[in-house]
């Protein structure tokens, strides 16, 4: 298989916002597989560009010339949708950085991660001081822009927003939070609160655009055996403010999905039946695989992904081909379900093994 030949696109795909829309909504089996990643590494994007011919490098004079590349990128790809953030929401935070060990798309600037020991915020006098973004500054050219470009039969997913839980632990670092959670409780509820404050006003600019069909709430609220903070306080200091903002885009008529990473069985009530997510992101083998999901709750709502990223990282073809037709099996029947990743389209999978993953979807007919 030559790395300049082979593309995943043996059977065209042309995107239908609305059948992805219909299919999310569980109004029945889609007339085909339809797709949905939370994001792809800048490497990857890089690659499949090349892969695909789509012309790559940069236009000086053009901020929002990547993202016009991305718009043409997801159409290849059979994407039903591009995400656009609302820009200007910058959250500082302390970072660690290392080589990256990749290997072919490896990060030339290193791979960061947040420090889990301490953050930005550790005293009042720290919150006080911190460089809260301004939503009067919020800026939203690049919705305007892709409004304006985008294909018909493609939507915008706004976000990826509403990082409640992850801010938390980032702001605070995770350790200090768990401290604060007992010697300072009120200092990381005003900071609850703020976020809050900072994350409404992004989210009604989102609503405010026609082509903005769903919202994207990504916020990684456990790790592989539990939550990070208890089931009470996540529900006080997360969840709270997920619903308020789930609202607002249910009144508009939108669809809201969120990516959490995490075993959340504690939350899966809230989550499901209370703040009313429309579909569900983020499977690892190790915590909960798609197929099970499905047969728990996916009567109630759409799953994405669930194609293992380890697995995706060691498996081979026909392997891979294997597992996405055994899950499109079980989770296509009467839809809500949309194939993809685990987590991400990360630069460590293998391009090839992703668009063998792609291209099992493409070829899929249920027997």
């Amino acid at each position: 298989m030559s790395d300049r030949t082979y593309t995943g696109l043996s059977r065209p795909v042309k995107p239908d916002y609305e059948g992805f829309l219909d299919n999310v909504a569980r109004k029945g089996t889609p007339e085909r597989v339809h797709f949905a990643e939370l994001l792809f590494d800048d490497e990857v994007e890089d690659a499949l560009c090349e892969r695909l011919g789509i012309p790559g490098g940069k236009d000086v004079g053009d901020p929002y010339y990547a993202l016009r590349r991305r718009i043409e990128l997801h159409r290849q790809l059979g994407y039903d949708y591009v995400t656009v953030e609302v820009e200007g929401m910058a959250f500082p935070d302390n970072r660690e950085i290392a080589t990256d060990t990749a290997g072919a798309l490896v990060r030339r600037k290193g791979r960061d991660w947040v420090n889990e020991h301490t953050g930005p915020i550790a005293s009042w006098d720290d919150f006080e001081r911190y460089p809260w973004p301004d939503p009067s500054r919020y800026r939203t050219e690049a919705l305007e822009l892709v409004s304006e470009i985008l294909p018909e039969e493609t939507c915008i997913v706004g976000g990826l927003c509403a990082g409640f839980a992850e801010h938390l632990t980032w702001l605070f670092g995770y350790e200090n939070l768990c401290f604060k959670l007992y010697d300072e409780r009120d200092l990381v509820l005003a900071v609850s609160r703020k976020l809050l404050e900072l994350e409404k006003p992004a989210y009604e600019l989102y609503l405010q655009f026609d082509r903005v069909k769903a919202i994207w709430h990504s916020d990684d609220m456990g790790f592989k055996t539990g939550l990070m903070i208890s089931p009470d306080d996540t529900r006080e200091l997360v969840l709270s403010s997920h619903r308020e903002l789930a609202r607002l885009a249910q009144k508009a008529g939108r669809q809201i999905f969120l990516h959490s990473c995490g075993k959340e069985d504690d939350i899966r009530t809230e989550l499901v039946d209370d703040i009313g997510f429309d579909a569900f992101h983020s499977f690892e083998d190790t915590i909960e695989l798609v197929t099970d999901a499905k047969r728990e709750y996916g009567h109630k709502a759409a799953l994405f992904g669930g194609i293992d990223v380890d697995f995706l990282c060691r498996a081979d073809e026909s392997a891979i081909r294997k597992r996405v037709r055994s899950t499109l099996d079980t989770c296509l029947p009467g839809g809500g379900y949309c194939l993809g990743t685990g987590n991400s389209v990360a630069n460590y999978i293998p391009l090839d093994n992703y668009l063998t993953m792609i291209d099992e979807g493409r070829l899929y007919t249920a027997d």
